[in-house]
């Protein structure tokens, strides 16, 4: 192969290499020095542009802080001036009150001199003062020597003498004092006592119904005698078993006699009877659905008589129930006189005699108005009715003044104020009116109670009641608790009870009824 070949072609091309290198090397340093010149040229237009800015931004930040300084001056003048007038202020101020200051201090200057000229003035009059005392007491002296010389007794001798001669005429004279006021007592009290009992007697004076042991039911046809019966007597045995009143249905046109010693069920058998009859619905169920919902009102229209009776008295503050017990009152009766008439009666009479004496008029009348309260519980409870009455007052909140007075009205215990003996003698004066109160009656109600309450005191028994003038007991008990056999002997218990508790003419008749209900609801 031929060198020549070879060499001109690499030779060639190197030289083609070295020329676009030279040019590509002068393209890069023409390019690069118009990049250098663009920059100069824009660095040039950025530093003219923040010089100019420069010099505005300055302009503008002088020309706020010469008007800011400019304000600043303003205030600090504003606030020079005013702490100028403030000071001014506060100077006149201390000077006017150097000025009073100046003026106090004159005065007081003055006072001080007054005061020291009136020291000096006491003084000079309690010299003078002293040596007066001291004559005196030489004169006294003089006189007390003088005295005891003629009179031959000291001085301590002569005052007992005096004093005792001064106690002798006081005792003298107050002993013809009470001597003369105990004759003009006796002369007066006798007829003081019978005018202020007669005024007030004459001053209350109610009319006097004695309680009865039946009571008449008016029916509008006789035609309603045989519904109130009912089959074979179904509706009338209802009747006598929910209420424990006898009915007596006779030839009385248009009337029913309800027969019992008890008012208040004689009252629930009259009040359903006359609503069965305004009703027309008269069946076993019904009968004790509606004596239910008259004992309910019963107790209700009894709580009411008790309020209205307090309030014609005068009594705004009583407990809600002693306003019950005193309306239960109303259908209890002793020795046939109605118990809350009778209380309203000795309430009246007590408290104008407590007015005419100048006694506490208020706690007499409270006191007597309920010295009767505990007849409307002791059937109930276990006690005589002054015992359970004194109980309920304490627990119901009354004053120990009016629990004294009614405590002390059967004079079972020292009367522990006038008041009580107020109260007693209008009770008193009350149970003595002519026709108030009629004994045979209370006997015979009082043997009727305690053949129920001998029933009562049976285990298993859940009512009992004394009915056809005493003559037949008849007792409900309780089927869970007493058997058919167990009511035979029961009833024979009974009997021999009475027998050998009570005394009675005749016989009386001892019926014990069990029955069992098994009561369930459709729904």
């Amino acid at each position: 192969m031929d060198v020549s070949t070879v060499v001109v072609p690499a030779f060639a091309a190197f030289a083609a290499a070295a020329t676009v290198f030279v040019v590509w090397l002068f393209t890069r340093r023409r390019l690069a020095a118009q990049t250098v010149g663009q920059a100069e040229a824009q660095a040039a237009r950025i530093i003219r542009d923040a010089e100019r800015d420069t010099a505005t931004h300055t302009k503008e930040a002088e020309l706020a802080a010469k008007e800011q300084a400019h304000a600043l001056l303003q205030a600090a003048e504003r606030q020079a001036s005013t702490r100028r007038e403030e000071l001014a202020s506060i100077e006149r101020q201390f000077a006017q009150r150097t000025q009073e200051l100046t003026d106090h201090d004159r005065t007081a200057t003055q006072t001080d001199l007054q005061l020291r000229q009136r020291e000096d003035q006491i003084a000079e009059l309690e010299r003078t003062l002293a040596a007066d005392r001291e004559r005196c007491d030489a004169l006294t002296r003089e006189q007390q020597d003088a005295l005891q010389r003629v009179s031959g007794l000291t001085a301590a001798e002569a005052k007992e003498l005096v004093i005792t001669q001064i106690e002798q005429d006081a005792r003298r004279d107050a002993a013809n004092l009470v001597k003369r006021l105990e004759t003009e007592a006796r002369e007066t009290a006798a007829e003081k006592a019978k005018q202020i009992i007669t005024q007030a007697i004459q001053r209350s004076a109610p009319e006097h119904a004695i309680e009865t042991t039946v009571s008449v039911v008016d029916l509008p046809s006789d035609d309603l005698k045989g519904r109130i019966i009912g089959r074979e007597g179904r509706n009338i045995r209802a009747l006598e078993q929910a209420t424990g009143v006898e009915l007596i249905v006779d030839d009385t046109p248009g009337a029913i006699i309800l027969s019992s010693f008890d008012p208040f069920r004689r009252a629930i058998a009259k009040q359903a009877i006359e609503q069965l009859v305004a009703d027309g619905r008269i069946h076993p169920a019904r009968i004790e659905e509606v004596v239910e919902k008259v004992k309910a009102e019963l107790d209700e229209h009894a709580t009411k008589a008790g309020e209205a009776a307090a309030f014609d008295l005068g009594l705004f503050d009583m407990d809600p129930e002693i306003h019950r017990l005193m309306g239960r009152l109303r259908y209890r009766t002793s020795y046939g006189q109605n118990v809350l008439s009778h209380s309203i009666e000795v309430a009246y009479v007590a408290g104008i005699m407590a007015q005419e004496l100048g006694l506490d008029a208020h706690t007499t009348i409270r006191a007597a108005f309920v010295h009767d309260i505990g007849k409307a519980i002791d059937r109930d409870l276990q006690g005589t009715h002054l015992t359970l009455g004194i109980d309920f007052l304490e627990k119901h909140g009354e004053k120990k003044a009016v629990v004294d007075a009614m405590a002390a009205h059967h004079m079972d215990i020292d009367w522990p104020s006038l008041e009580s003996m107020l109260v007693q003698a209008a009770d008193a004066i009350s149970a003595a009116r002519p026709g108030a109160r009629r004994d045979i009656l209370e006997s015979y109600i009082k043997r009727l109670e305690k053949l129920e309450g001998i029933a009562d005191s049976f285990d298993g028994v859940s009512k009992a009641y004394a009915l056809q003038a005493g003559r037949e007991i008849r007792i409900m008990v309780e089927s869970e608790k007493v058997s058919d056999e167990e009511a035979v002997w029961l009833s024979k218990d009974i009997a021999k009870r009475v027998e050998h508790e009570l005394q009675y003419p005749g016989q009386i008749k001892v019926t014990v009824i069990r029955e069992t209900r098994a009561v369930d609801y459709a729904r």
